[in-house]
């Protein structure tokens, strides 16, 4: 009798015992489902119940992390990353999960590190090499950025991301020809990517071609309608070809997409100072020091305009606090010596050009010659 009570007494343990395990997958799962439909507070709820009934659930812990990462509870993110790491240290992913948070929180090391060891644990993992680049590339390691891009590559040969990347840091290096190459295969693997485009363009137009780039612009533009940049850049290569009058259109819609864009106000006004309206080009500069009061160049050129204006007094007010904001401005040193020259003060049009000889100035060094002996 008490042999059979003890029988009974086993299969009901590990009848609860089952039990148990299967709830405490049911809550994962649900927690998953839950993830997925973007209810995230909900998914924590059921992956802590499905840890409450087994504490040594690496999965839901790392899925618990990953929810509350995108609640925006990044530092309890870490701590559940790093749980799942205690219950099982060969966790991949967990490692993954905890770099990336590490980096969103500006610990760039530590998500290297975290990188590392999920590499360690699955060196096929492409992303793994992907986002350990992407950290290096961020901390200026750019050959190991490089390396790590290449890796991933080789693991995922269509990773278009990874060919972009790469052709970034190249292109930072100023290896803009390379550069192009990643940004062609990043397309090829994915032609929807604007982005590359407008990387490949702005690459070939550092190289001097500026058809390619107003190609590769206008590309972005068509995938991306709401690209500013990509119509303030093509802005700058159509008026590189003379062509200031798409320029001006490019301009105009660079800015009525982004009414703070004080670059695209300052391109337009220099546009319109080649064409001959002086007014317009000082509007825009004008706009452009509002949205912008350190922008030395714009005021350099609203100076320009005001002289070709014949308000010489106000060119050397604007030259004088281009200087402000930036000493080292050799050609608003020189314009404002050719001011004060034009005024008869020699003493301060010498003292000018003599500053811009010293900041490398070539054009200085001949006045000084002619007019400062």
């Amino acid at each position: 009798m008490k042999k059979r009570v003890i029988v009974c007494l086993i299969v009901c343990i590990a009848a609860v015992m089952s039990a148990t395990a299967q709830t405490a997958e049911s809550y994962f799962t649900a927690g998953i489902e839950k993830a997925q439909k973007g209810l995230f507070k909900e998914a924590v709820d059921d992956f802590t119940k499905a840890i409450e009934l087994n504490p040594k659930y690496s999965e839901a812990y790392s899925k618990r992390g990953n929810a509350k990462s995108d609640l925006g509870d990044k530092e309890g993110a870490i701590a559940d990353y790093t749980k799942a790491i205690e219950v099982n240290p060969q966790y991949a992913a967990a490692y993954y999960n905890r770099g990336n948070t590490k980096f969103n929180l500006g610990d760039k090391n530590g998500a290297i590190s975290d990188y590392t060891k999920s590499i360690e644990f699955n060196p096929q993992d492409a992303d793994a090499y992907f986002q350990r680049g992407y950290v290096k590339n961020d901390i200026r390691d750019t050959k190991g950025a490089i390396a790590d891009y290449t890796k991933a590559i080789e693991l995922n040969p269509q990773y278009a991301d990874a060919y972009y990347s790469r052709g970034n840091t190249k292109s930072e290096l100023g290896d803009n020809k390379s550069a192009i190459a990643d940004y062609t295969k990043a397309i090829e693997f994915n032609p929807q990517y604007a982005q590359a485009y407008y990387n490949r363009g702005f690459a070939k137009s550092a190289l001097g071609d500026k058809e390619g780039a107003i190609a590769d612009y206008t590309n972005a533009i068509e995938l991306n309608p709401q690209y500013a940049k990509a119509c303030y850049n093509r802005g700058i290569d159509k008026s590189a070809l003379g062509d200031k009058y798409g320029a001006i259109a490019d301009y105009n819609k660079a800015i009525e997409l982004n009414p703070q864009f004080a670059e695209a106000y300052y391109s337009r006004g220099n546009a319109n100072n080649d064409l001959g309206d002086k007014n317009g080009a000082i509007a825009d500069y004008n706009r452009a020091l509002e949205l912008n009061s350190q922008y030395a160049a714009a005021y350099s050129n609203r100076g320009i305009a005001k002289f070709n204006l014949g308000d010489n007094n106000g060119a050397i007010a604007d030259f004088t606090m281009a200087i402000e904001v930036n000493p080292q401005y050799a050609e608003a040193y020189f314009n404002r010596a050719m001011m004060y020259g034009q005024q008869g003060k020699i003493t301060l049009s010498c003292a000018d050009l003599q500053k811009a000889k010293e900041l490398g100035l070539k054009q200085a060094a001949s006045m000084i010659e002619k007019h400062c002996k």
